[in-house]
């Protein structure tokens, strides 16, 4: 049976000014933009123990994980570090809907983009025992 391997790509309709949210990613998450208006984000990039993975899951229909948004999806980026994105997020004075947070696998927030999704921003730790014992 053939199966899925990965994600190839994320792409978000623009709700209002597709220039202005590019920017947005741009300015506050670090995104490189290329030419043609989009970003590669590559696993040999990704400092993380476990060299990349990304998870795939769903929610139940009434579920609240994605509010304030109304979106019917939410992306989770990794990141390189929590506190310095952070501190950009701050100062690019964008809405911080949640966290951080720390978990056995990492450190978790959340914010609104300019169309109103939720985006989640992960820098993972290894789900082992001993990080289990540290939180």
């Amino acid at each position: 049976m053939a199966k899925v391997t990965g994600i190839g790509g994320v792409f978000i309709k623009a709700g209002k000014d597709q220039a202005a949210l590019v920017e947005w990613y741009k300015k506050n998450l670090g995104l490189s933009i290329e030419d043609w208006g989009g970003a590669i984000l590559r696993w040999e990039n990704d400092k993380a123990e476990d060299k990349g993975v990304t998870v795939w899951h769903t929610a139940e229909k009434d579920s609240q994980w994605f509010s304030p948004s109304n979106s019917t999806f939410m992306i989770n980026y990794r990141i390189d570090n929590m506190s310095e994105m952070l501190e950009q997020l701050k100062n690019n004075n964008v809405e911080i809907v949640k966290g951080p947070e720390s978990h056995e696998n990492g450190k978790f927030l959340w914010v609104l983009d300019p169309d109103g999704n939720k985006v989640e921003l992960w820098e993972p730790m290894l789900w082992d025992d001993k990080n289990k014992e540290s939180n």
